[in-house]
């Protein structure tokens, strides 16, 4: 059978990295093909180069048998090719509609845009596709799910013949998720051509057709999905086994670390993103924070932390109400802070390693690392290179410059210096995104030493699985308030937790 699309030897090369290493890919009409790797394997680059935003080193596209030159978005367009990426590209103030139609929309006479037109064509997409969006509510106001559906329907607007689905379920709720999972598979049985980009081996097992595995920028492997398990599509990625169930002893919470009663505070366009939330996180556990990112997580992590105002409410420390208090008086404490966005407030860029693991110790007398006005240089390095060992920090060395670092030793550079301080209570939000799959499962290991080592950890996380798979409690957050708990023992009704995400009742009937 003659494939639809073809890419031969492609390479893209940028300074000191070879993204794609003479990538060899091909699809088939009416397929769902998975492409999995790590961080920095050359997927995302690949399928950029197929929609005309990276332009080859070297290598040609092949569509039907035919060369074909893209040299931007609008030439994939034009040939039926359609990406939907991780970060929406839609604007807030226009509605559902006016976001699907903008470039193509069908005009009247006078040039007048036939809106009634426009509509008549969304709503037999949104019947022929089960996606569902408001009409004439601006986006800024939309649901997640409702943005998804947008960005979708503007691609099938388009009668692309091959869609590409970067990480598209990143911050969809179970539920959600199905959904797109249904329309995916109806998109494929009209003829049509799918690449679903996700780090979810699970996902990818329950909707794709075959897997290609791409690892240090090649093609590892081409299999049917029905013919490799999980663990054999996370071999090939990683090079080695890969543990996907976090081990760990049922917790036995002993005293009260972190009690937070009635807390409110407000979003940064002045709205309420807290609505009074109570709940305790005792040492020796861990409490996970589910919800649909944009629900309150976090405003309610940085409030912790000290890094975002609360309004109103108590944020009890070790019985004192640290509300008020600084973020370096928090610190001081034994509370400890990994931010959901690594590069913007964990790291500074411009710093070497050894300074990012040092950067909040300069004054702490428990690591003696001055001696007069004078940095202790010796000690310094000897701290350092402990804790690079000690976490698998992948480094020239403690003086490499943490911007180029991968994202995942990035993170562990950021776990390696607050986990150090031996805190009492650990605020961790998103603590594996963007990373890898060994270095998610060496996070989840040091997360659970250091509860085990009596630690109390409140994470945040949109990754509805890790949460499971850690979470000693879980807390629902919905629309600024906690809607539900749920002990966590890694078995837990995924499909109860996705009703509250969405603010429904668990005896919905959606949610039977």
């Amino acid at each position: 059978m003659e494939n639809f699309v073809e890419m031969r030897c492609i390479r893209n090369e940028f300074p000191g990295v070879i993204a794609n290493d003479d990538v060899d890919f091909s699809l088939q009409r009416g397929e769902i093909r998975a492409l999995v790797g790590e961080n920095g394997a050359g997927k995302t680059t690949l399928m950029r180069t197929l929609y005309g935003m990276q332009h080859p080193t070297k290598g040609e596209i092949l569509v039907e048998g035919t060369k074909l030159t893209i040299r931007s978005p609008r030439e994939a367009i034009s040939a039926g090719f359609g990406m939907i990426h991780q970060h929406f590209m839609l604007i807030p103030t226009l509605d559902a509609v006016e976001n699907i139609i903008l470039g193509v929309a069908p005009t009247k006479r006078l040039l007048f845009t036939d809106i009634r037109a426009a509509e008549t064509r969304v709503r037999e997409l949104m019947d022929r596709f089960h996606l569902q969006v408001p009409f004439g509510v601006k986006v800024q106001d939309l649901t997640v799910g409702d943005l998804q559906r947008v960005e979708i329907l503007k691609a099938l607007y388009r009668d692309v013949e091959l869609l590409i689905l970067d990480e598209p379920t990143a911050i969809l709720t179970p539920q959600e998720t199905e959904g797109l999972f249904n329309m995916m598979r109806e998109f494929a049985a009209s003829g049509k051509t799918i690449v679903f980009i996700s780090h979810k081996l699970r996902e990818v097992k329950a909707v794709a057709q075959s897997v290609t595995v791409m690892r240090k920028g090649r093609v590892v492997g081409n299999e049917k999905a029905g013919n490799v398990t999980e663990h054999d599509i996370a071999r090939m990625m990683v090079g080695r086994e890969v543990l996907f169930e976090v081990e760990k002893a049922k917790a036995n919470p002993g005293e009260i670390i972190l009690h937070v009663h009635s807390l409110r505070a407000l979003n940064a366009r002045g709205l309420p993103a807290l609505r009074g939330v109570d709940f305790t996180v005792h040492s020796d556990e861990i409490v996970g924070i589910a919800g649909v990112e944009g629900n309150g997580q976090s405003e309610l992590a940085e409030c912790i932390a000290g890094m975002w105002p609360a309004t109103d409410g108590e944020i009890k420390f070790l019985g004192n109400n640290i509300r008020r208090s600084s973020l370096a008086s928090r610190r001081n404490r034994g509370i400890a802070y990994i931010p959901e966005d690594r590069l913007k407030t964990g790291l500074c860029e411009d710093m070497t390693l050894w300074e990012n693991l040092i950067v909040d110790d300069y004054g702490d007398s428990r690591f003696a690392f001055w001696k007069g006005l004078l940095l202790k240089h010796r000690a310094i390095e000897e701290f350092s290179e402990r804790l690079i060992l000690d976490y698998s920090i992948m480094a020239p060395g403690a003086g490499a410059n943490i911007g180029t670092l991968s994202g995942g030793n990035q993170q562990k550079t950021v776990l390696a210096r607050e986990m150090s301080r031996g805190p009492r209570l650990l605020v961790v939000s998103q603590p594996t995104r963007g990373v890898d799959m060994g270095a998610i499962e060496f996070i989840h290991r040091k997360l659970v030493a250091l509860r085990d080592a009596g630690c109390a950890i409140l994470m945040v996380s949109a990754d509805l699985q890790e949460v499971i798979n850690l979470a000693d409690r879980i807390l629902v957050l919905y629309d600024g308030e906690i809607v539900g708990e749920i002990e966590g023992n890694g078995k837990v009704d995924e499909k109860r937790i996705g009703c509250l995400m969405a603010g429904l009742r668990p005896e919905e009937s959606i949610c039977e």
